[in-house]
């Protein structure tokens, strides 16, 4: 198992996806999807059962429809970016809307795909969009660095540790990067659990992701 894969599985699964779109078969193609990338996900086939499910469960990534029924889906881009998770949102449109995709990326969307939907492609978006959230650099291009209560009282080089675990890699891929040996880096891991309040390595990944 590469590294990459390695790490969106084993990041994905306290993540829900949440898809808006009349066409209840593009809901449910997409749904099996998301979930063979071990995503947890939901959808709505209207505006107003999305924003209840919105408010219920706030989703780490909404898909939705540009045109919903007699609906516009910028007002329910609208409504998902005021709650500020942070949450990606990628937007469908059934046939080429250049107007509409300029005005929901100046919204805040992250992309626009026009149907038929190229699954690979909508796939990397997303994981992009997630890598980013949980980067631990300097801002780069007017994006806040991902703050944990806590990650001021980190050293150096248990900074560099949480890094590397919030990229998936394991104890033996940390410690050859960084030089140390395996054992090292598990102590550094459970210094940084403690001081980030984590009971275990998935907890530690919510913290992050949340923060």
């Amino acid at each position: 198992m590469n590294t990459p894969s390695y790490y969106h599985a084993f990041l994905n699964r306290d993540r829900l996806v949440h898809i808006v779109d009349a066409d209840l078969g593009i809901c449910e193609a997409l749904s099996v999807l998301f979930r063979l990338e071990g995503f947890q996900t939901s959808f709505s086939l209207d505006a107003a059962n999305a924003i209840t499910a919105l408010e219920r469960r706030r989703p780490d990534v909404a898909v939705l429809n540009l045109v919903l029924g007699q609906e516009s889906g910028l007002g329910l881009l609208r409504r998902v970016k005021a709650m500020r998770t942070g949450a990606p949102v990628i937007m469908l449109a059934n046939v080429p809307q250049v107007e509409a995709a300029v005005t929901a990326m100046k919204l805040g969307a992250t992309d626009v795909l026009t149907k038929p939907i190229d699954s690979e492609h909508l796939l990397t978006v997303i994981r992009d969009a997630l890598r980013k959230d949980v980067h631990l650099g300097a801002m780069n291009e007017g994006r806040r660095p991902v703050e944990v209560r806590g990650f001021s009282q980190l050293t150096p080089r248990e900074r560099e540790v949480l890094q590397l675990i919030t990229n998936g890699q394991s104890n033996k891929e940390a410690g050859r990067e960084l030089g140390i040996s395996p054992r090292t880096i598990e102590v550094h891991r459970a210094r940084v659990m403690e001081k980030l309040g984590a009971r275990n390595t998935a907890d530690l990944m919510r913290i992050v992701l949340t923060s």
